[in-house]
């Protein structure tokens, strides 16, 4: 039987306070809003208790991020794309920003099992003074246990409309996709990190991030296999390839760090929950 879990959340900004309320149905919850940073950033954590998806499940989450509000969203644990006999496996997010919210949407990684079949999207709408920062981390099959990504595929799609699109599938049949010079090269886990402005980014700002970027890649293990660029004059990324996730997580939490305090003024807390 297939499963079918939908969330909305939205946040508010309430005498300088950002006020999370939610809604679900299924097995998708968001746990309660913690303020480690001050009234002005609201924290949740997107639970999801079966912990994987199967052919035919679908998580949609739709959130709105209200005039001034600022939401940083995580999840507890990676979303595990299972090996698939009964169609697409879904999850997707829908966000709008209205003007001057903030939004930080870092779940972990998905997990793709070798045979699945399955989709990852996200939409991100943003008004003119919105920003958002964001990650996608996927992880191909589960190297340290044997368990390559040997059949099925993986589709991504990343939208922001208007502004900037990708979208991609990772056939495990694909020989030159995967091991090619071109392709993963043998990688088995990508990740992005994006900030996007729904107006075009003052060149100071895009400098001074571009710069923190750069700075982490050099001291990084990773640096010949990841790179910051400007691909929009709304959206910053960071593209990464690694092994597995962690060296790639090890890269990527401190440029989210450093671009918080270039972008916001804000220190780089980690939540509570990555360090468990």
């Amino acid at each position: 039987m297939s499963w079918v879990a939908r969330l909305n959340l939205d946040y508010s900004l309430e005498a300088g306070r950002s006020v999370a309320r939610h809604a679900h149905d299924g097995p998708l919850r968001i746990l309660q809003s913690l303020y480690p940073e001050g009234n002005a950033i609201c924290h949740n954590v997107l639970v999801h208790p079966p912990s994987g998806l199967v052919g035919g499940d679908m998580l949609d989450m739709h959130v709105t991020v209200g005039q001034g509000a600022h939401g940083l969203v995580t999840t507890p644990g990676a979303t595990r794309f299972y090996r698939s006999e009964a169609g697409l496996a879904t999850q997707q997010v829908h966000a709008r920003l209205q003007d001057g919210a903030r939004l930080e949407w870092l779940p972990l990684e998905a997990l793709a099992y070798s045979g699945c079949d399955a989709l990852n999207l996200a939409r991100f709408e943003l008004a003119p003074s919105a920003e958002l920062m964001t990650w996608d981390i996927t992880a191909l099959g589960l190297p340290n246990a044997q368990q390559p990504f040997v059949a099925g595929r993986f589709q991504q799609h990343l939208e922001i409309p208007g502004v900037w699109l990708e979208r991609g599938t990772v056939n495990a049949q694909d020989e030159r996709l995967m091991n090619g010079p071109l392709g993963l090269a043998g990688q088995r886990c990508m990740a992005t990190l994006v900030f996007a402005a729904g107006s075009a980014i003052a060149p100071e700002r895009v400098e001074a991030a571009l710069d923190a970027a750069r700075t982490a890649l050099e001291a990084s293990p990773l640096r010949l296999q990841a790179g910051a660029t400007q691909p929009h004059p709304q959206v910053i990324v960071l593209r990464v390839l690694a092994p597995v996730v962690e060296p790639a997580m090890q890269l990527l939490r401190p440029v989210w760090a450093a671009w918080r305090q270039v972008w916001w003024g804000l220190p780089g807390n980690v939540p509570r929950l990555w360090n468990l």
